[in-house]
């Protein structure tokens, strides 16, 4: 199982805009720390060893999409917040990350592990694009911001058997593609971009939907998303479309939704 992270309850006010209810922490011996760089460092690995994958993390740090919590409520050794991270930052993980994507001040990152968890989000969530990310305190609310990698729970038929393939996210909403159970979509549903039926006035926060998307005549094998539409391609060199057209971003030969 994972070493991510548990959810806890914080009513401090980060900034001016963003009343940060809630975050999820990590074991003290377990989370990110920076790196001393006043002498070289030599590693040593047998020619055989198979690499380590790495997560670097960059950018704005507010919403909490760096998965680095200390940049936003620092800990007794900072006192300064850490708005921006202007160079690569490591973001240490117990995880094998093998695909990752960015929205609009949230990641999404997944493992290709057979283990049941398989999906991180960290950052903005007011969408449920990370999907529900639960509270202690009232296990019916989400969290809007989350400051760690937390686990998002798929639907998944074979937990186990089935891996993620790639993530993709939008402005806010995220598309998960596996390998043995198609593609699921999450978040922000406003113009069809997640592939299912437009509901007039959805309230997505705090929203458990988590999407299958069928209709497909074969598989797919990779998706992208625009900042409200996605695309789906599938082995057969085809190409479907969803969402906002307004500038014929969908290709569909018209500039509606769909």
């Amino acid at each position: 199982m994972m070493a991510f992270p548990r959810v806890r309850v914080c009513s401090r006010h980060v900034s001016v805009s963003l009343n940060l209810c809630g975050y999820a922490t990590l074991p003290g011996a377990a989370r990110p720390q920076e790196k001393n760089s006043t002498g070289p460092v030599f590693q040593f690995v047998g020619e055989r060893r198979k690499p380590t994958r790495k997560v670097f993390v960059w950018g704005f740090s507010f919403t909490g999409a760096l998965g680095i919590p200390s940049f936003v409520v620092p800990d007794s050794g900072r006192k300064i917040p850490r708005k921006y991270q202007l160079t690569p930052y490591r973001l240490e993980t117990a995880e094998q990350i093998t695909s990752a994507a960015c929205g609009y001040g949230f990641t999404l990152m997944a493992s290709s592990t057979k283990d049941t968890s398989k999906l991180w989000g960290m950052g903005l969530n007011k969408d449920s694009q990370l999907g529900f990310q639960r509270t202690q305190q009232d296990r019916n609310r989400s969290y809007d911001y989350v400051l760690e990698p937390s686990s998002v729970a798929l639907p998944l038929v074979k937990p186990v058997q089935t891996r993620v393939i790639q993530v993709a996210c939008g402005r806010a909403h995220s598309l998960v593609l596996t390998d043995q159970e198609g593609v699921f979509s999450m978040g922000n549903n406003a113009y069809g971009q997640c592939g299912r039926r437009i509901v007039e006035d959805e309230v997505y926060s705090g929203s458990h939907v988590i999407h299958r998307m069928e209709g497909f005549s074969s598989r797919v094998i990779q998706v992208a998303c625009g900042q409200d539409h996605s695309l789906l391609l599938t082995d057969t060199g085809k190409v479907f479309a969803c969402g906002w057209g307004s500038d014929g971003q969908t290709g569909l030969g018209h500039y509606n939704v769909s």
